[in-house]
């Protein structure tokens, strides 16, 4: 079996779980002998190619004259919009991005129809503009590589996805990681939702990454639930014994939030939830792990609660940094508002810390060993952390139940389903 995917990141340029997750399931897939061709926007020369062949869009070259180019470019609405279609990260992030890549790049002055383009690979003004014509040279890529199989993840790819379907009549297969209501809420952008309906409409099936986005995806966007199928993230293995060493170096207990400071994620209420257990027991110490549109609403928060001394703001983290901080916590909680799965809580267990998550949230779906709670109940998310931070027994349990739980959660089981999906479409 031969796929070409269609990605926006691959590790270590990442930007969230996307990415992390793409990396998971190519190498879950290079177990079953699937063989991935991953195209992405732009490569940088030190993606981790042990289970793909990376395909670099901006090395690909295209006939502006070719008919088939002509009538592809016929059929896209070309649209390009500001600033606040970003799909990943919020406005402050967004502009330090920009004013990086415009250093490097003047890649927004050429024609939609060059011959050649130079991806920055980024979310920026001109996402939708880059969008569109990483749709032109999937076409291109398809008719020059053998394959079985179209696989796009998330909205920035569908449209490549369709025009590499259009272009050689292969079945395709779209992965729906988060819907701009996820994203947004009932405020959403409805350039990106009629992207996102229209490419699960072209598809041949849909893998949703938990039975809440399977829903949502059914029920929001009129998909025909019997070419959507439910696929549950994993989590990658990790050596723990380079992170044993590693102490906070703080006497009092550590309670980390990790993740995009943005609306989905909730950090107000983890905000307020420290609030509350500070009231009764104030040798705790809160961090708040990554970055965001929320994250000087937040930071204004603590201090009008007069937290500062107890609060830390750590930034965007990923890697082996991620590693690092969850060796230093004591316990991991992720209160998202809408959640289509969550690898963090995965990551956290893999660690030996115990988590509280919210119910709204996919991974509640397959851990069993987790505290849940509602996002917006504070008081309950407090107690749950209060009892998992004060009574060793409850800790003990859900670190040795939880590590054996996740520990099965392997994305060659998660490759497995996928290469199922691949099979049921194939001729």
């Amino acid at each position: 079996m031969r796929v070409l995917m269609f990605g926006w990141e691959f590790p270590p340029h990442i930007t969230g779980g996307l990415g992390t997750a793409c990396f998971g399931l190519t190498k879950g897939l290079a177990k079953h002998n699937v063989e991935v061709l991953f195209v992405v926007p732009k490569a940088y020369g030190d993606e981790n190619e042990e289970a793909i062949r990376l395909i670099n869009a901006s090395d690909i070259t295209i006939d502006i004259k070719d008919e088939v180019i002509r009538k592809f470019w016929e059929q896209i609405t070309y649209m390009e919009i500001g600033s606040n279609l970003i799909p990943y990260v919020g406005p402050e992030e967004f502009a330090k991005m920009i004013s990086e890549s415009s250093e490097k790049s003047d890649i927004h002055t050429n024609s939609i129809l060059s011959s050649k383009f130079e991806f920055s690979g980024k979310y920026g003004t001109n996402l939708m503009k880059e969008v569109s014509r990483y749709a032109m040279i999937a076409s291109v890529v398809a008719n020059n590589n053998r394959f079985d199989v179209i696989h796009a993840h998330d909205w920035l790819t569908y449209s490549a996805g369709v025009a590499a379907k259009m272009a050689t009549g292969k079945p395709l297969v779209v992965h729906m990681h988060a819907t701009e209501f996820d994203r947004s809420g009932e405020d959403i952008n409805t350039e990106v939702f009629a992207i996102e309906q229209y490419g699960m409409q072209q598809a041949d099936r849909v893998i949703a990454v938990s039975n809440l986005t399977r829903n949502l995806v059914i029920d929001r966007y009129g998909i025909d639930p019997e070419k959507v199928v439910t696929v549950h993230n994993a989590v990658e293995p990790t050596d723990k014994s380079a992170f044993e060493n590693i102490h906070a170096g703080v006497k009092e207990k550590v309670v980390t939030f990790l993740g995009r400071i943005t609306y989905q994620k909730g950090p107000e209420y983890f905000v307020e939830a420290a609030r509350k257990i500070l009231a009764r027991d104030p040798n705790v110490r809160f961090v708040m792990a990554g970055s965001g549109d929320m994250m000087n609403k937040m930071i204004r928060m603590v201090a009008k609660l007069r937290m500062g001394k107890r609060f830390h703001f750590t930034g965007f983290l990923k890697g082996e940094n991620v590693d690092k901080m969850f060796a230093m916590s004591d316990v991991y909680v992720m209160p998202s508002v809408s959640e289509p799965f969550g690898i963090a809580p995965l990551e956290a267990i893999r660690s030996n810390v115990p988590v509280v998550i919210s119910k709204q949230s996919g991974v509640s779906e397959i851990l069993t060993h987790a505290l849940k709670v509602d996002f917006w109940d504070t008081d309950a998310l407090a107690d749950a952390v209060y009892g998992l931070l004060h009574y060793k027994g409850m800790q003990n349990m859900f670190n040795r139940y939880g590590m054996a739980e996740v520990n099965n959660l392997k994305w060659e089981n998660a490759a497995f389903k996928v290469l199922e999906t691949y099979l049921s479409v194939v001729k």
